[in-house]
Order: structure tokens, then sequence, then C-alpha cells
């Protein structure tokens, strides 16, 4: 019973430490794991949280440009309204300057047909009050004045003489008082110089009105131009914002689901730590107590075994007591028939058994003494028993040391597999890495190339566009310049053949041209000038404009750029880590690989000893134990037989 108390004690164990043993690899290959799955999660949380950060920083910056880019065109907005109620403002003035001065050429007119046909009547002096009336200059009100006194008197000359002072005040407008005859034809001259004089000022205005009416035009134009410029770069802003809000929300959402997933992998890992750690204390615990036991159990069986327990059970216990008689043993040289009945039951039982052991024990019963026979046969008895004792210890040994050369090498050869799995995987994935970062490098070699050429066009476009600008401002000034001269030229040849013509008057002199000579006529030259000043202001208008348009496609083009080679360095960064990481990672698993292979090779070297001893013995264990059996009961039935004592 405490024999098999033993053996059943001894194969418990070890399947207990087979059982251990795998759920030890269990612990160690998901703690290996998750602690890779912790770290790249950490690793991931960091990248997400920087793009998160420059996501949320180039957003707020494209906000501030929107923010500024809505008060610079509320300004504008507000510039162009104001500059528009002036600009009305001023033309309102200017057409009623210019309504006044045209009603003062219309009555100066009229007064001049009047006083050519009756100089002298109340109808020259009504045209005169007339005249009067307008919003005309003070020293022409003058001059009107002393025409009036003219009229007025009965005496002309003495008139004209008398208010002599009065055009002197009035002159240029008037010529000296004694030049004056006492006639209609001495005032004609001074309304004459004095209608030059209205068409002059009317020229002027009208001048003056264009000038600023031009310049208004550009500095309206100019505001729109920079609000539409602004509007453009507000789109732009506005897209960049949108695709970084956007960019922000996806890196949050995949943030939020790492952090989800770290927590569940800490969580899994903390549990699995605690309950690996207590299993391996509650496993060394239990293998103590087992040990204990089958020490207890062998010591048991040891004193049990000793002479004090089995020598005297051998002579007190009922059964171990002898009952047969003893028999006279006589030396004859004769074989007795007990012998005999013997010899030929060792026979059978070896036939039977197949037993060498008492097929030589049979011809040695037929050959010996009676008596040395019986102690012969107790003999093989006790030395087949001690033989299965030996071997039932040797059957243990192998049972054990086969047991755990089998888990040993079970392990290693699992290890090894595990191992070579991971190498496998590990270089692929290295390749793999060593490719995509290959990829991503010459990605932006290629985006750093594309953008040197992109900026050197843009460069040498904006050149080529400010020298377009550069010119059509030049062309400008000079048209302007040009068209100022002839202006001046045409204007002041048609004074200067008025006032020419006027002095001929004055000497009566023969009439010679009935217009006064003002120039070959600028107005076709004029025309074409403007619109050729118009040409340049629309090239550079639209050179303007490209400019722009180039410029703000180069911002975006440059951004997207920056962007795109920010996330692929940022990836070879990662990649490049992780490549190390699976580098260190496959040096290690390669040396584990290599102690786990010498391990299983000692261990198979050591399984080849125990073969010939524990394996390859020709026949089992249970078939020697039941031969062996099969043996002794022969030979206890053979020592009945002779009358022997039984053993």
């Amino acid at each position: 019973m405490l024999e098999d108390m033993l053996a059943k004690g001894t194969q418990e164990k070890q399947d207990e430490e087979v059982r251990f043993a795998k759920y030890k690899m269990f612990c160690e290959s998901n703690s290996k794991t998750k602690t890779k799955d912790i770290a790249d999660a950490n690793a991931e949380i960091e990248q997400l949280t920087a793009a998160i950060s420059s996501a949320e920083s180039e957003s707020m910056q494209a906000s501030k440009e929107i923010a500024q880019l809505d008060k610079d065109m509320a300004i504008w907005a507000e510039d162009k309204k104001e500059a528009e109620a002036i600009r009305e403002e001023k033309y309102a003035t200017y057409k009623e300057a210019q309504e006044d001065y045209e009603k003062t050429l219309d009555a100066v007119a009229r007064l001049m047909t009047t006083l050519k046909s009756a100089p002298t009547t109340g109808l020259a002096q009504t045209s005169l009050l007339e005249l009067n009336s307008f919003k005309v200059p003070q020293k022409a009100k003058k001059v009107m004045k002393v025409i009036m006194s003219f009229l007025q008197k009965s005496d002309p000359q003495s008139a004209l003489l008398q208010d002599a002072a009065e055009m002197d005040a009035a002159a240029p407008f008037a010529p000296e008082a004694a030049a004056y005859e006492s006639s209609a034809s001495g005032v004609i001259p001074m309304i004459e110089e004095l209608q030059d004089k209205f068409k002059d000022e009317l020229n002027d205005l009208e001048k003056t009105e264009s000038e600023e009416r031009h310049a208004h035009n550009m500095m309206v134009q100019e505001l729109v131009d920079q609000t539409e410029a602004a509007t453009r770069e507000k789109g732009s802003a506005k897209s960049s914002k949108a695709k970084n809000e956007q960019a922000k929300a996806e890196a949050e959402g995949d943030l939020a689901d790492t952090k989800a997933t770290l927590a569940e992998d800490e969580k899994f890992l903390s549990a699995l730590t605690s309950e690996c750690e207590q299993k391996a204390v509650d496993f060394e615990k239990r293998q103590e107590v087992r040990a204990g036991e089958i020490d207890a159990i062998k010591k048991a069986i040891e004193i049990m075994s000793s002479d004090a327990v089995a020598g005297s059970g051998d002579k007190h216990l009922p059964g171990f007591v002898q009952t047969a008689p003893s028999l006279v043993q006589l030396r004859s040289s004769s074989m007795s028939p007990a012998q005999a009945s013997v010899a030929i039951f060792l026979d059978d039982k070896a036939r039977r058994a197949g037993s060498r052991v008492l097929s030589l024990l049979a011809v040695k019963v037929r050959t010996d003494p009676f008596k040395k026979v019986s102690k012969m046969i107790k003999d093989m008895i006790f030395k087949l028993m001690e033989e299965a004792a030996d071997e039932a210890e040797h059957q243990g040994f192998c049972n054990t040391e086969l047991t755990t050369n089998k888990q040993t090498r079970d392990a290693k050869t699992e290890e090894c597999d595990t191992l070579k799995a991971e190498i496998e995987q590990l270089t692929a994935d290295i390749a793999k890495l060593g490719t995509e970062i290959t990829d991503l490098s010459a990605a932006v070699a290629e985006l750093d190339a594309a953008v040197a050429k992109a900026t050197s066009e843009r460069q040498a476009e904006k050149a080529k566009n400010e020298a377009t600008i550069a010119d059509a401002k030049a062309g400008q000034e000079a048209v302007a310049q040009a068209t100022t001269v002839l202006k001046e030229f045409y204007d002041k040849a048609a004074t200067s053949t008025a006032l020419a013509q006027m002095s001929q008057g004055v000497q009566q002199a023969p009439e010679t041209f009935d217009e006064p000579y003002t120039g070959m006529g600028g107005g076709g030259v004029l025309g074409m000038m403007e619109v050729c000043q118009s040409d340049f202001a629309r090239l550079e208008e639209e050179t303007a404009s490209s400019e722009d348009d180039a410029a703000n496609a180069f911002g975006e083009f440059s951004t997207d750029s920056a962007v795109d080679k920010a996330t692929k360095s940022a990836n070879i960064k990662h990649k490049t880590g992780m490549k190390t990481n699976k580098e260190s990672a496959l040096a290690t698993a390669k040396t584990d690989l290599a102690g786990a292979q010498d391990e299983l090779s000692a261990a198979l070297a050591y399984y080849e000893k125990l073969k010939p001893s524990c394996v390859d013995a020709g026949e089992s264990y249970e078939e020697r134990v039941a031969r062996r059996k099969a043996e002794i009961e022969s030979l206890q039935e053979a020592l009945k037989i002779l009358g022997g004592d039984s053993v």
C-alpha cells in the first residue's frame, strides 16, 4: 500500500510540474505580448498627442488670420463707403458749379448778341443782371459791375473815365479805362475776355473733376483688390482650419481608442502578473508539501522494510508462521519423487512463462540433493524479490527521468519553434519596416525636390510679374506725363490764340479767322493715350491678380508640403524606432534560441543515455513484473510440492 502511495504521489507531483510548466509559458508569453502592446500604445499616444497639439496650434493660427482679415475687410469697406460718400458730395458740388458756368456762358453769349444789336438798351442791362445772379468769380462780377455802370450812364466815355479805379481792380478782366470807346465796341472785348475766362475756368473745373474721379476710382479699385485678395486668403485659412480641425478630431478619436486599449492591456497585465506570481508561490508550496509527503512515504517504507518490523513479522505474525512440518532431508544419490515432481512442474512453468530462470532451476532440481534444492529455490525466490525491488526502484527512476526529460524536450522544442516563428516574424517586420522607411525617405526627398523646384519657379515667376508690374506702372506714368504735356499745350495754345485775337480786335484790325486756333485737335490722340494708359492699368491689375493667385497657390502648396513632410518624417522616426526595437528583439530571440537549442540538445543526449536501460530493454516493465511474479509463484508452488517452508 505504501508503495502504491509512493508511486501515486510521485506521478501526481510530476503531472503537476508539467501543468505548471505550461501555465508558466502562458504567463511569460502573454506578459511579453502585453508589455510590447503597452509600449507600442504609449509611443502611439505620444505621437497622437503631438499631432493634436500641432493641429490645434495651426487651427488657432488660422482663426487669428481669419479674424484679422475680417477686421481689415471691415475697415476697407468703411473706407470705401466713406470715399464714395465724399466722391458723391464733391460730384454734386462739381455739377452745381458746372451748371452755373454753363448758364453763365449762355448769359454771356446772349449779352454779346444784345450788345452787338442794341448796346444801350435795357435788354443789355437785364442780361447783365441775369449774369450777375450766377455763382461767378468775384473779379468777374466787378467787371460786370463796370459794364453795368457803363451801360447805365448817358455818357459812356465819362463813365469809363470815372470808373477807371474799379476797372483797375477788376484787371486782368478789363483793359484800362482810357482804352474804351463811347460805344458798345469798347465793352464787347471786355465781355469776350470774360467769356474766355469762364471757359478756361470751366475746363479747369472739369479737369479737376476728372482727376479727382480718376484718383477716387484708383483708390476704390485698390480697396476692392485688397478685399478680394483678403477674401481668397480667408478662404485658404478656412480650408486650412477645417483640415486641421478634422485631423485633430480624427487624432483625438484614435487617441481615445488607444488609451482605452492601453487601459485594458494594463489591467490585464496587472491581473496576469498578480495571478502568475501567486500561482508560482502556490506551486512552490505544493511541491514542497508533495516532496515532504514522498520523503515521508519512503521513510515509512524503509521502516516497514527493516528487520525490526519485517523480522518480527516473520516470527510473530500469523501470516508469516510456517505451518508445513519439517522434512527430513537425506542425502541420496538418486532423485526423490518430490524432486521429480518439482522438476516437471518447473519445466512446465518455464515453458509456459518462457522463463529461463525456471528452466535452469528445473535442471538443478534434478541434479542437486533435496535439501540443497529447497534452499536453492528459497534463495532464488529472495533473489527474484530483490531484483523486483531493484527493478521497481529503477523503473521509478526511469519514469521520473523520462517524464522530466520529455517535459524538457517538449518545452524546449515548443520554445524553439516559438522562437523560430518569432525570429521569422521579426525578420519579416524588420524587412518591411526597412522598405517602408526607404519609401518614406524617397518620398521626403521627392517632396523636397518638388518644393525646391516650385520655389525656383515661383521666384522666377514673381520676378517676371514684378518686372511686368513695374513696366506697366512706368508706362502709365509715361502716358500720363505725355497726356499732361499735350493737354497743357492745347490749353495754352487755346488761351494764347484767344488773347491774340482779342488784342487784334481792340486794335480794330481786319478779321483773319472766324474761330480761334487751338491746335490740330488733340482729342483723338488724347483718346488713344487714355486707352493706352487704361491698357497699362489693366495689365498691372491682371498681373498683380495673377501674382496674388500664384503666391496663394504656392503658399498652399508649401503648407501642404510642410505638413506632408512633417508627417512622413514623424513616420520615419517612429518606424526607425520600431525597427531598432525589433532588431534588438531579434538579437535577443536568436540568443534565446541558441540557449534553448543547447538545452534541447542536452535533453536529447540524456534521453539517448536513458533509452538502453529505460526504453529499449526488450520487454516492457509490466511484462517483466508479470514474468517475475509468475516465476516467484511457481517457485513457491515448487516449495510446497517439496514440502518445504513457504516463502
